[in-house]
């Protein structure tokens, strides 16, 4: 058994060794192997390990000189990445009878500057304006028609689709991404009668849950999707992994334990990742399938330090809601589901942009957007 152990540790461990100390080769070895095999593989990498004496990545301080620059020309270059973005997607061409419809770039622009500027849909006016006179869009339009634009549902696909290509110029960057969900509050409220505190009435304020997968580099989003507030997480992951997946090679998923199950563990073991989601308390390992449910629980039993420092990469999950709410607001104002839902995706891309215009002075990424008109529009269903 040692044997076997040696291909795996006779070089020393480099600046990666954490993700050398779950790396899919010890997944497949562990493969066929009885309960009793299995348990000393990992006990003599983990020791071997240790031996090793492992370090950690130096950190490194903000880029303060790259910081300033970013946010002293954000807005300039966000509108002209946007519309860069923009112009590299096949939009399909509309025809009405009557008045010309509103394009849809137009109406991207429309939802991403009032998401991005926080104002109300008359103060976005001017900026609109300005994109007219740079020749971005066709039409300075009444505030009316921002709202009108956000009402759209054609506009949900799109947007849908920006976030997910916006990240292109970061695809070499991110391999490891982190899975989470967070709710956006309205200016709305259900009643209801609670059962569980003794039947009283009360108000409860409706919120929207945007589900979110994001790299734990950058805090890109990957993908995202818009449920009610009280939905479920898990059904949502198989999902937005494989959207990560067109674009990005997937390394490592974390994820709470609120989406540990053996369906999404073998969802990214078949997108070619490794899926860090803690065990619940009364989880068992037994073999069920294919094996992947019982290496993790095995690797989350018998190393659950090393286990949880790749799992803890989920805290920039966290990151990117903080970012997404401190910037552009917790609140929606729209009223209408539809109208809510381009709400938070307008702030998603707007922070992607934002994220991509950064990484462009810390890292120098080129911002090219040639390959997005290959990719194909997902349609909703």
């Amino acid at each position: 058994m040692a044997k076997n152990l040696e291909h795996w540790t006779k070089e020393p461990l480099g600046d990666n060794d954490l993700y050398q100390l779950a790396t899919k080769s010890i997944l497949r070895a562990l493969e066929g192997l009885d309960s009793y095999s299995r348990r000393k593989v990992l006990q003599e990498f983990n020791a071997q390990a240790i031996a090793n004496k492992i370090k950690e990545k130096k950190k490194h301080s903000q880029d303060w000189s790259a910081y300033n620059q970013a946010q002293s020309q954000e807005k300039i270059i966000l509108i002209q990445v946007l519309n860069e973005l923009l112009e590299n997607i096949d939009f399909p061409e509309v025809k009405k009878v009557g008045r010309n419809p509103i394009p849809l770039k137009d109406k991207i622009f429309y939802v991403v500057l009032q998401a991005y500027n926080g104002k109300s849909s008359r103060r976005c006016i001017a900026d609109l304006e300005l994109c007219r006179r740079l020749d971005y869009i066709k039409k300075t339009p009444h505030f009316n028609t921002v709202l009108q634009a956000l009402k759209d549902p054609e506009v949900i696909t799109v947007l849908k689709h920006l976030i997910e290509v916006s990240g292109l110029p970061l695809r070499h960057v991110e391999q490891d991404f982190a899975v989470d969900s967070s709710g956006f509050s309205t200016s709305q409220f259900d009643r209801w009668q609670s059962a569980k505190y003794g039947g009283g009435e009360g108000d409860v304020r409706r919120f929207r849950k945007a589900h979110v997968t994001s790299g734990v580099n950058t805090n890109i989003i990957t993908a995202v999707t818009i449920t009610k507030g009280h939905s479920g997480d898990s059904p949502e992951f198989g999902g937005l992994v494989k959207t990560t997946s067109r674009i990005y090679d997937i390394r490592e998923m974390s994820a709470d334990k609120a989406y540990s199950s053996r369906k999404n563990l073998q969802i990214v073991s078949d997108a070619g990742g490794i899926p860090f989601i803690p065990f619940k308390k009364n989880t068992r390992g037994n073999l069920k399938g294919k094996s992947i449910w019982r290496s993790m629980y095995d690797f989350y039993t018998l190393n659950q330090d090393e286990f949880l420092k790749h799992y803890h990469k989920r805290s920039n999950a966290e990151t990117v809601f903080h970012m997404l709410k401190i910037k552009f607001g917790s609140s929606l104002r729209t009223k209408n589901e539809v109208s809510q839902d381009n709400e938070i995706l307008a702030k998603c891309l707007a922070h992607n942009l934002c994220v991509l215009i950064q990484e462009l002075f810390e890292i120098g990424i080129e911002v090219n957007f040639n390959k997005c008109a290959k990719i194909p529009v997902q349609r909703r269903s």
